[in-house]
């Protein structure tokens, strides 16, 4: 690079030496081809220097991007993990809840064969959303604006509590329900009937045949989720039943739940 600077200097100095030895009119020349070289030296030295500058422009942009890469797949492998993760835990649900419909089928199947000896008009069995319900008809169990069972009542709980001793991971609610009549006699309203008869279940359950209280809750509905029309007698009888609501424990299902929920929030 010196070498193209300083040459045309040279060049110069020897054209001054040689000036008595030519003519003006040469001297000149060399003079102005002299000064050329020396702009054409300079302007090629300073682009040399912005080249140089845009080459480490583009250099430092390189190292740049090759960090923002490096970057990148560092994420898109986190990521990539992550979505397997989600995935393992989703085909782990899956699993769960296929194993937790075929236990609900089994405790119907089961629950089915231990009230046998009941006919349909007497009470159901049958398997809604995962749950096992098993529903009694008023007429089996109590008589008309009673909370006190029957013994057909009691013979019926006694053949549902030896199946519910036998599968302890089994959640347990007593539903009352009423139709639209409004009650006249011991109870101050339908919501009082419904609740006094699960009330009332569940103790013969706990106290009579020994189900664990803690599987239990009772509730009462009242008149409002009928299953049939209440403007017809037939329709008012389905309705005042006691649904006994069986529910396979969830617990590890829900603990994937959460997992896969909080999974998705980060």
């Amino acid at each position: 690079m010196n070498y193209v600077k300083f040459y045309p200097s040279l060049f110069l100095g020897a054209i001054l030496l040689m000036g008595s030895c030519v003519s003006q009119k040469k001297y000149k020349d060399l003079q102005a081809r002299a000064s050329r070289l020396h702009n054409d030296s300079v302007s090629l030295y300073n682009q040399v220097l912005g080249l140089n500058g845009s080459l480490n422009k583009v250099q430092m942009e390189n190292e740049m991007t090759s960090s923002k890469l490096q970057k990148s797949n560092q994420q898109l492998s986190s990521s990539n993990e992550t979505i397997a993760q989600q995935q393992a835990r989703l085909a782990e649900l899956q699993q769960r809840i296929e194993q937790q419909r075929q236990a609900s089928e089994a405790l119907r199947k089961t629950i089915a064969d231990a009230m046998v000896n009941f006919n349909a008009e007497q009470l159901t069995v049958t398997l809604k959303n995962g749950k096992v319900y098993v529903s009694m008809s008023e007429k089996l169990l109590f008589a008309s604006g009673s909370a006190e069972v029957s013994q057909d009542g009691k013979s019926a709980l006694s053949s549902l509590a030896k199946a519910l001793n036998q599968n302890m991971d089994i959640n347990i609610n007593v539903e009352g329900h009423t139709d639209s009549i409004p009650i006249v006699k011991k109870f101050q309203d339908n919501w009082a009937l419904s609740v006094a008869r699960s009330t009332e279940i569940t103790r013969i359950l706990v106290k009579d045949y020994f189900v664990n209280p803690t599987r239990i809750i009772s509730s009462g509905r009242s008149e409002y989720l009928p299953i049939a029309d209440n403007s017809t007698p037939e329709g008012r009888a389905k309705n005042r039943r006691t649904e006994i609501i069986l529910e396979p424990k969830l617990d590890k299902i829900m603990e994937l739940v959460d997992a896969q929920n909080s999974a998705g929030r980060n």
